[in-house]
């Protein structure tokens, strides 16, 4: 059965329809399969679609990166890594179902993969926490992630995720301390690190996997620090304000790209990723094996200072301010006597010496 958006009621319409027409039988009476008619009905439909998403406002962009048939993590792994084994624990803790992680290949090529995982039905989103993930399963991806690190094997994260888990006893396991470290460790990493944004990129629960050299992002996903429906609940006490929310946060794919806090955007089958997913899985692979192949012939600190200077520019240009302290060389301005106070702890030696050796004509020429 398929899933429809409230947005969607006309393709809804006809593609029931086109079910009738295609199967008769169904029908009182028996009939001839109209094919003309079939035809004329999917053009209709494709028209439709195209009018629809091609004019989404943010919220309704949310809606689609949320829907349920879209392909998860589990998909993707499936479908473009072989000989995939997954690993568990945190070695702390326990085990963590909303991430699912390990080595497999790609292209010949050993990666490591960490995918977030909803799950497809009610009952494998509880057994998922609807992509959630706790402490235990950062300090999962933090164990792994320096594993990779040690053997040199390139790092895929695949994050959709509505933030990360705020219950109880995630806090008191420390829930912010795991996120934080999981930022650290991905920033310190000298392999390529890629991130592919396939639904919901929500606040730390996706950037503590996503601080990668390459932010990836499906046409329809959604990158932001909140949900729209928190952020018009704190800003405008009104929860029922999300397109609001959602328009001022700049959460699709176009903004983000635009203001540089993305690197690409991997295009969608009309409809969204759930209509063709042989389609988007192509789009991913192609992107995936392009932006690989980006850094296989740089050194591993070229690797390192690439995603360093990755985050250091991000709003330096291009954001909600026109000026910046920020200079060309990705260092902050200074003042004179700063300058003059690292230019003397640089060359402090040298200044020493000269100094030593002043003093030292200075005293000859009084005493002789």
């Amino acid at each position: 059965m398929k899933n429809y958006l409230n947005f969607e009621t006309e393709v809804k319409n006809l593609e029931s329809e086109l079910d009738k027409l295609k199967d008769p039988y169904n029908q009182d009476g028996l009939s001839e399969v109209d094919t003309s008619k079939i035809s004329s009905v999917e053009k209709e439909i494709s028209e439709k679609l195209e009018k629809i998403y091609s004019n989404l406002n943010p919220w309704q962009t949310a809606m689609v990166a949320r829907h349920e048939d879209r392909p998860k993590a589990k998909f993707f792994i499936e479908n473009l890594f072989e000989e995939f084994i997954p690993l568990s624990g945190d070695r702390f803790y326990g085990e963590d179902k909303s991430v699912i992680s390990g080595f497999g290949k790609f292209k010949n090529t050993s990666v490591l993969i960490i995918g977030q995982e909803k799950g497809q039905d009610l009952e494998k989103r509880i057994e998922h926490n609807f992509g959630m993930m706790r402490p235990e399963g950062y300090r999962k991806t933090i164990r792994l992630m320096e594993l990779a690190d040690k053997f040199n094997i390139p790092i895929v994260s695949i994050i959709d995720t509505p933030g990360a888990y705020p219950g109880v006893g995630a806090e008191e396991r420390g829930q912010a301390e795991a996120i934080a470290k999981s930022i650290e460790c991905s920033m310190k990493l000298s392999v390529p690190t890629i991130s592919i944004i396939i639904g919901e990129g929500g606040s730390g629960g996706a950037i503590a996997l996503a601080s990668s050299n390459k932010v990836l992002m499906l046409q329809n996903a959604i990158y932001s620090v909140i949900s729209p429906e928190g952020c018009a609940t704190i800003l405008w006490r009104d929860p029922k304000k999300t397109l609001e929310a959602a328009t001022a946060m700049k959460m699709s794919s176009k903004d983000l790209l635009n203001l540089d806090i993305i690197d690409e955007i991997i295009p969608e089958p009309v409809g969204g990723a759930h209509r063709d997913k042989d389609l988007i899985l192509d789009n991913v692979r192609n992107s995936l094996e392009k932006n690989l192949n980006f850094f296989k012939n740089m050194e591993r600190d070229e690797i390192l200072n690439h995603r360093k200077n990755k985050f250091l520019s991000i709003g330096r240009n291009k954001g909600f301010t026109t000026q910046s302290d920020v200079g060309n060389d990705l260092s902050m301005k200074a003042s004179i006597l700063e300058n003059i106070n690292q230019n003397f702890k640089k060359n402090s030696k040298i200044y020493y010496g000269i100094s030593a050796a002043v003093l030292l004509i200075l005293f000859l020429s009084i005493v002789l």
